[in-house]
């Protein structure tokens, strides 16, 4: 099969994985954009974690004048509503379910593989989380939205599935109102959600890897 190129990290290095955190990039990055993170997260060396970043194909982004850039899935208009190309959204969400697969094919219990994703990755991963067939840990949302929400189909696998979302209270790119709008679906859905919300535009603080590392290590207890 083939799967989306990725960038592969043990923490700690060298380790025999018994747990796995796939990780999406934004628009127009890739899957360096967060590596540089892992070291920072600080896990304990007991957890044993195998980080994926993958890198998405590049394609052309209507909202950039049909540019060609990494990216997720095409984004049609900047309205509040975000209006999405759905079909590709879904096959990316797809692809990460090939990479679950994968990590449950090397011996890691799908219940200890957390999904995340900041921005458009945030998207893909709550599609992929609330649709896989496999319960899974949990869910990050990293400044991002909800654009599947009005005609997902969950599978009953993760009708639990703890969710945590990050939003910054200054974020120019994606408002904190479609944060919170994805809180309030997630919640009409059945899912234990936790929302923090930080000083900053759309990135990421020292203050928000903090706090993922602790919900890391509590999910994966």
């Amino acid at each position: 099969m083939d799967y989306l190129p990725a960038i592969e990290l043990l923490s700690p290095s060298g380790c025999t994985p018994t747990a796995s955190i796939i990780w999406l990039h934004g628009l127009g990055a890739d899957g360096n954009d967060f590596a540089g993170i892992v070291p920072e997260l600080r896990l304990p060396a007991s957890l044993a974690v195998r980080f994926v970043f993958p890198h998405a194909p590049s394609i052309p982004v209507t909202i950039n004048n049909g540019y060609v850039m990494p990216a997720w899935y095409d984004i049609l208009e900047m309205d509040v509503q975000r209006r999405v190309d759905e079909a590709q959204l879904t096959r990316s969400a797809e692809a990460v379910h090939a990479l679950i697969e994968r990590e449950v094919a090397r011996g890691v219990d799908s219940r200890r593989i957390i999904l995340a994703g900041f921005s458009q990755g945030g998207a893909v991963i709550l599609h992929a989380a609330l649709t896989c067939v496999r319960p899974l840990g949990g869910a990050l949302s990293l400044s991002s939205y909800f654009p599947t929400a009005d005609f997902i189909k969950p599978d009953a696998a993760n009708a639990r599935l703890p969710v945590m979302i990050c939003h910054g209270t200054h974020d120019p790119v994606v408002s904190e109102g479609l944060g919170k709008r994805a809180e309030a679906a997630l919640q009409a859905l059945g899912h234990p959600t936790r929302y923090l919300s930080y000083r900053m535009e759309h990135s990421v603080c020292l203050e928000e890897i903090r706090d993922i590392s602790a919900w890391f290590q509590k999910v994966l207890a």
